[in-house]
């Protein structure tokens, strides 16, 4: 008797795990295809909406545009749950800025992902970034004439979903135009936020080295080697205003202030009582102390997401240096195209 009522015991306790189990099973079945994903092809297009099935071979994807959608399982480069920053106050999909990791100068502490690479097309110049590892970017940068040309590394370290830190270092020649140009800028990024809304503050030291042209009246003009070196901070951010639409906000601050000894020439001139003029009697060097005349360079603007590998940027800047604030009246003009 015992073993019979011991046999129904453990009977009863299967069926009631087996029914749990089942139950569990349902409920999160039911709850992944509640979930908003997106997948992503090999050939960037992406599809939008809820899982309903997969298996080895494909993926079902019940999408608003398209209705249901099989995608074969080699033919997907990623499929992510879509997060909740990315969904507005209706419940929709708004896709976080595939372009978020710039701003119209700046950088930020985002980092572009291996195997991600674009071109930004200024009026100035092309400016291409490689994505090369694991948050880990290079880059090249130059005008349409190729000088000068400047090189970017980047890497970047995430904290969690919401902020990350950058270290990068820019180092530029002026390559065949010989004017001794040279420049170094190491610099450090702090970024909140992610791809949808974010908000960064960066900094470092601005190395530039030129050849200066010395004229004097007593032997025939020689060039020199001159560096300066400043502090450069920026503030910057951008948020997603829609589905396409970005609001973007680049600053670009030399702070002024610094004393800094220089040399500077002048000229002797003495009486001639003969003559009755001051007549020219060498040149000389003296040494000076100066004071450093900070600027700022303010750039807001909108980004227009016009597919999904192609961007278009546009704002007006403002320069504000000795006291006062003056309009650029060239706007600033950029498209984003993914590689």
């Amino acid at each position: 008797m015992k073993l019979k009522i011991t046999s129904i015991i453990i009977l009863l306790t299967c069926m009631m795990s087996f029914n749990v189990f089942s139950q569990e099973n349902s409920e999160q079945s039911v709850s992944d295809t509640l979930k908003t994903h997106v997948i992503t092809k090999n050939d960037r297009t992406t599809f939008v909406g809820k899982i309903i099935s997969q298996d080895p071979r494909e993926v079902l994807i019940e999408t608003k545009e398209m209705g249901l959608v099989a995608i074969p399982r080699h033919e997907i480069r990623e499929i992510r749950e879509v997060g909740a920053r990315e969904l507005n106050v209706k419940g929709e999909y708004v896709p976080g800025e595939v372009f978020a990791t710039r701003y119209f100068i700046t950088t930020n502490g985002l980092s572009i992902a291996k195997g991600e690479n674009y071109i930004i097309w200024n009026l100035f110049g092309p400016d291409i970034q490689f994505g090369v590892g694991e948050n880990f970017g290079l880059g090249v940068m130059t005008s349409w004439l190729g000088s000068p040309i400047i090189g970017t590394a980047k890497y970047s370290i995430p904290f969690n979903d919401n902020t990350s830190v950058a270290m990068g270092l820019l180092l530029g020649t002026d390559t065949w135009y010989g004017s001794g140009f040279a420049m170094a800028l190491p610099y450090a990024a702090f970024t909140i936020g992610d791809r949808v809304a974010n908000i960064t503050f960066s900094a470092g030291y601005g190395v530039i080295g030129f050849k200066e042209e010395i004229i004097s009246f007593t032997s025939s003009p020689s060039k020199k080697r001159v560096s300066e070196g400043r502090m450069l901070i920026s503030f910057a951010g951008m948020f997603k205003a829609g589905k396409t639409v970005s609001i973007v906000f680049d600053s670009f601050i030399v702070p002024g202030g610094q004393k800094y000894q220089t040399t500077e020439s002048y000229e002797v001139y003495q009486f001639n009582p003969i003559s009755g003029f001051n007549e020219y009697v060498e040149t000389r060097e003296r040494n000076v102390t100066k004071t450093r005349e900070g600027f700022a360079l303010i750039l807001p603007g909108l980004r227009f997401q016009t597919t999904p590998n192609k961007a278009f940027q546009f704002g007006f800047a403002g320069v504000f240096a000795g006291g006062e604030a003056t309009p650029v009246p060239l706007p600033m003009i950029q498209f984003f195209q993914k590689l």
